[in-house]
């Protein structure tokens, strides 16, 4: 559906990528992963055509329409949520606004008999027709099954977009993509605006999503569970893994050991030959010897390592003075702004060493209830902290908070006391800020690399109760295993805030699920909470009634002929699982024959097309056939006797 032949891309600091192809095709869910910095936005915002390629094209088939999700969306805000994402297929509202005027004039002329009367009976069977085929009767079901998914209330499908916050605008346009269906989904960092319900919804909706998915993403799990494949983009190139993330950094590990030690022999002979040069360019006898060495060592393509950058340090938050054994007692907490109330009455206690992850949607008061806890906001009833208790917080906005007229060093510098002074080059290097890193000034750093600084000023604070609002969000996925190994090891009292599952997973022994008027205890993690959550949407729907145990199903007991005929239905499903298998094999290694292709070989590449688009059908054929004949056996063998 989208080629990509020998593209490069050109910024002024230098080159993004040089040369690159992929082939992206019906049903390949490509997780997109690399450094900060190496151009995974680019390389998506390159395949929409919403940027040109400095050489080298982005082919999209004619037949095929990509949606693309960006960072940075630009959506109206002045229309209401059902009717924007109604309008937002424009062959199907076309079809409506012409099959109303149609409407229109057959109810109001007369002329019954007349072959303009005709003429229009029948653009209304057409357009009827077409809007069928679009599915566009379904359409205020999806829209309504996908709002609700991403976490809309029934009663805020009419509230103008622009009531709504970023975040929540986000959703909007995430559920306009996913309505209308597209060949080819490029999302771009989905879960950032997502509350966790929602993301274990949407991955559930990708996984049964049919066509072709480009996906950026620093949630592991989610990519785990959605992509089965993960391109990587390192030193101007993309490297192409046929398996998720996971198995991903195995065979990445793998791979980096094979080169570390090619590159070290790749040295050694490099060295061998300069001091060969070295040795012989002045004598005058061997002076052409040296000139041939030195035109071999220019022609030698050097092997470069692109690790993935991991904490050195054992990063720990410290407990020098821990509390006492009630932390926190919160009784009769209620917070409303203006009308709106956000709850009322909430009552609970923490206890030390408890750690909670306080789950909710959004929207529900997470982060309003940790800012009464904290006393940054006003509210009703009390908030009693226990004995010695001290608090370390993380917000939502402790990265814009940071001095912008500091380094990295002196941000940190300035509040380090005691021992733990000679350990700050070793924990800002563990937090990616080793070397020259250090001397950045805050105004330059990324939203990432801030969030990353604020949490390592937590490491070098006083607390025995950390309080930490979303603290994943703009952190890659190595950055957040560093904070995660440093918040298993923390051995005071804990309230988080997080939407990785992931990263929550471990991390918790009680969960708070806060609602508008309580807040309830579950005595499990993560894991147990989304299950339960699962099981209980399951449960409300209505299932079919279960026979009565005694209605045992009777053995089929089959004549010759039927079992002749079973047989011969077994080798055809049997046959038919070998094809298959061959020519998944077959057209994996032309697919990597494509990518590898220039487009600009015409004559080559449209043959090795033309050869991936015959074992594509025959794979369809194949599959067709499989699934025939085992609908067949699985009819035959459910007969009773």
């Amino acid at each position: 559906m989208v080629r990509i032949g020998n593209l490069s891309y050109h910024l002024p600091q230098g080159f993004l990528y040089k040369n690159i192809s992929l082939f992206i095709d019906k049903g390949d869910k490509i997780g997109l992963t690399g450094k900060n910095g190496v151009g995974k936005s680019t390389l998506l915002g390159l395949i929409s055509k919403g940027l040109t390629p400095t050489e080298g094209t982005v082919v999209i088939d004619k037949s095929s329409s990509i949606g693309y999700l960006t960072q940075d969306i630009e959506i109206r805000k002045d229309i209401s949520v059902r009717a924007y994402i109604e309008q937002s297929n424009t062959e199907i509202a076309k079809i409506q606004e012409r099959l109303d005027q149609v409407n229109h004039e057959l109810t109001t002329r007369t002329d019954y008999e007349s072959d303009s009367y005709s003429e229009l009976i029948e653009e209304v069977t057409d357009l009827n027709e077409r809007l069928t085929i679009l599915d566009a009767h379904s359409i205020a079901e999806k829209i309504e099954q996908v709002l609700k998914g991403l976490g809309f209330k029934q009663n805020e499908f009419d509230n103008l977009i622009g009531s709504f916050s970023g975040g929540w605008q986000m959703r909007v346009e995430l559920a306009r993509l996913l309505v209308n269906n597209p060949d080819v989904l490029l999302i771009d960092e989905p879960t950032n605006h997502l509350d966790i319900v929602s993301i274990q919804w949407l991955e559930n909706y990708l996984i049964n999503f049919k066509g072709g998915l480009v996906l950026i993403s620093h949630d592991k799990r989610f990519l785990d569970n959605v992509t089965n494949r993960t391109v990587e983009i390192a030193n101007q190139r993309l490297y192409d893994y046929k398996c998720n993330y996971s198995k991903y950094l195995v065979l990445h590990a793998e791979e980096m050991e094979r080169a570390v030690a090619a590159k070290k022999n790749q040295d050694k002979e490099i060295k061998r030959t300069e001091d060969l040069i070295n040795k012989y360019r002045a004598k005058a006898n061997k002076a052409a010897f040296a000139q041939s060495l030195i035109k071999k060592l220019d022609k030698v393509e050097r092997i470069e390592i692109d690790t993935i950058e991991r904490a050195g340090f054992n990063v720990k938050f410290t407990l020098d003075n821990p509390s006492g054994k009630r932390v926190l007692d919160i009784q009769n907490l209620s917070k409303s702004y203006g009308d709106k109330k956000i709850f009322s009455n909430l009552e609970v206690l923490l206890a030390r060493g408890e750690k909670i992850a306080l789950l909710g949607p959004n929207g529900v008061g997470k982060s309003t209830l940790i800012k009464c806890i904290t006393g940054d906001i006003p509210h009703e009833g009390n908030v009693e902290l226990g004995h010695n208790v001290t608090i370390g917080y993380f917000a939502q906005d402790s990265a814009e908070k940071l001095d912008p007229e500091k380094t990295v060093f002196e941000t940190i510098d300035e509040i380090a006391k005691g021992e733990k002074r000679k350990d700050i080059r070793a924990i800002l290097g563990a937090f990616l800020f080793g070397g020259e890193a250090s001397d950045k000034y805050v105004k330059v750093l990324s939203g990432g690399e801030r969030t990353r600084l604020a949490i390592c000023k937590l490491l070098f604070e006083d607390f025995n109760l950390l309080i930490m609002d979303e603290p994943t969000n703009h952190l890659d996925i190595q950055s957040k295993e560093i904070l995660k190994d440093a918040l298993k090891a923390y051995e005071g009292t804990m309230l988080l805030v997080s939407h990785d599952r992931d990263f929550l997973d471990g991390l918790s022994n009680k969960i708070w699920e806060i609602h508008p008027d309580n807040v309830k205890l579950h005595y499990f993690g993560v894991n147990e909470f989304l299950a339960k959550f699962s099981d209980d949407d399951i449960s409300s729907k209505p299932v079919k009634k279960a026979a009565a145990p005694s209605a045992k199903k009777e053995v089929y007991k089959a004549s010759k002929e039927e079992k002749a005929h079973l047989k011969k239905l077994e080798n055809r499903v049997k046959k038919a699982e070998r094809e298959i298998e061959t020519l998944e094999t077959e057209l994996a290694l032309k697919a990597k024959e494509l990518e590898e292709t220039s487009y600009s070989e015409n004559s080559n590449y449209n043959t090795i097309l033309q050869d991936y688009d015959r074992l594509k059908t025959a794979l369809d054929t194949e599959m067709q056939n499989w699934e025939d004949a085992s609908a067949s056996l699985d009819h035959l063998k459910s007969k009773p006797s």
